[in-house]
């Protein structure tokens, strides 16, 4: 099982306009220094502007790991956005990554309970928010996407709190193998059948797998 992490930043933010003729976005969002109720579709104090392709039940958390901040330094150079929160996330932890992740685990996340249900699949706005035409690009490619939450139990989470996995149904499809299968146009059909059978998977995926199986 995995150890225990400390939740070590917990991010929220509402909607507004940051780009000239373009539609608003909540993926500027400040750290939460107290603690926030986790509903059944998101953090109180948060939301999405464009409900269409972000939030709802099915991703209503994302938890992006701070441990790659450092790497898209490494690899791009300084940016204020390669910091904890930078890329709109919610939950921020050191120690986990998408290969260590699975698609359906179950974390306690302080007093709510939480799955796994997607990988991100980022948006002009990851690229518009860091001032990198390519960034959306970047993070689909190397597959340091995240990951998106489903709310299971909801409940009231604070800064400092232990995220704490009490379940793995499906230990062979980490969060890592199902984004790339999800980005590769040369996917074989064998594996988009499995992946449309996931039942812990978010229906949008798993309709994208099956329409890839022919």
């Amino acid at each position: 099982m995995t150890s225990p992490v400390v939740v070590e930043g917990l991010f929220v933010g509402r909607s507004r306009e940051r780009w000239a003729d373009r539609p608003p976005s909540a993926i500027h969002k400040s750290e939460a220094s107290t603690s926030v109720y986790l509903t059944s579709t998101g953090f109180e104090w948060d939301e999405q502007a464009d409900l269409t392709v972000h939030g709802g039940p099915e991703k209503a958390v994302h938890h992006y790991p701070a441990d790659h901040y450092s790497t898209w330094t490494f690899e791009l150079g300084e940016n204020p956005r390669f910091i904890a929160g930078g890329f709109g996330e919610n939950i921020s932890t050191t120690g986990l990554l998408e290969a260590d992740m699975c698609i359906g685990d179950v974390f306690q996340l302080g007093a709510a309970r939480v799955q796994i249900s997607q990988g991100r699949q980022p948006c002009w706005k990851l690229s518009a928010h860091t001032e990198n035409a390519r960034m959306a690009h970047e993070v689909q490619k190397t597959a340091r996407t995240g990951w998106y939450y489903r709310v299971l139990e909801p409940g009231l989470v604070t800064p400092g709190d232990m995220l704490v996995r009490t379940d793995r149904p499906q230990p062979e499809w980490s969060v890592e193998r199902v984004t790339r299968a999800r980005f590769d146009r040369r996917l074989n059909a064998a594996t988009a059948q499995k992946l449309a059978a996931l039942p812990e998977l978010n229906i949008g995926w798993r309709d994208a797998f099956a329409r890839r199986i022919d």
